[in-house]
């Protein structure tokens, strides 16, 4: 199922200091949240997947609870500004839908409200560990290979998070204030436009440098004042390679030589 943007939103890979790895760039509050063009449909999408594989893109264990509800509520006090009208427990989305929160299911709820997915994670000893995810839209991995597991764990296959890498990353979790949000954008090609596309650790991907297909998360970080759960935010848009701006075509073609 294709559900694609019009335009890429966002794309500051296009500027050369803004690759470099893990390329997290501060952000304001009221940018945490976001909506583009593909709301309507990606959130019917996100419906869908709920309701048809719950166990495969909603996991809370018992310590991430409370982390779970802070979250909900941090979330709902930002989303007027960005089109959402509250009344209690129901709230009707930008496109229109009424939706009614449950909050003895937070992650469930942020699932019915953006296109964001979102995962909680909270420091046990040394490491940051995935302990909740509402993920409806992976891109080449599955919750349930990576819940419970330690950011270094996590990410095992990809080879360019190495140790230093890791332990850069864990710093910049440790020194997170949760008045300052972060975000880092990453590029993607695939050959397959669906948004939902689970995959096992190791196990060959679908995102070819020629893919049609031109992918890419918003990865935001936020910790939370209450709990100092650290909470990662993954929006996913998807376009045509032809329907990059000339400026995007350009950065990527550069990008694509120098691998």
């Amino acid at each position: 199922m294709e559900i694609l943007n019009a335009t890429l939103p966002y794309a500051p890979w296009v500027m050369p200091a803004q690759r470099r790895l893990p390329g997290v760039m501060p952000l304001p509050r009221a940018d945490w949240l976001f909506v583009d063009d593909a709301h309507a449909a990606q959130m019917a999408e996100r419906a869908r997947l709920l309701d048809a594989h719950p166990a495969d893109v909603l996991a809370v264990l018992p310590e991430a609870e409370a982390a779970a509800a802070e979250l909900l509520v941090e979330v709902l006090r930002d989303l007027p500004a960005h089109g959402f009208r509250i009344s209690g427990a129901q709230l009707r989305r930008p496109d229109g839908v009424e939706v009614t929160l449950d909050p003895a299911r937070p992650l469930w709820s942020l699932g019915h409200l953006l296109q964001a997915d979102f995962c909680i994670l909270q420091k046990q000893g040394a490491e940051h560990v995935l302990t909740g995810a509402v993920l409806c839209f992976p891109s080449s991995w599955t919750l349930r290979e990576k819940l419970g597991k330690p950011l270094m764990r996590i990410h095992m296959p990809v080879d360019s998070y190495d140790t230093g890498l890791g332990a850069r990353v864990q710093r910049m979790f440790d020194l997170m204030r949760p008045e300052q949000p972060l975000w880092r954008v990453n590029l993607l090609r695939y050959t397959n436009p669906a948004l939902y596309q689970p995959r096992a650790e190791f196990a060959p991907k679908d995102k070819s440098g020629g893919g049609d297909y031109i992918r890419s998360e918003r990865q935001t970080l936020m910790k939370l004042p209450r709990s100092g759960a650290v909470i990662f935010g993954i929006h996913t848009a998807q376009v045509r390679r032809c329907d990059l701006t000339g400026p995007q075509r350009a950065a990527l073609a550069e990008i694509d030589g120098s691998a």
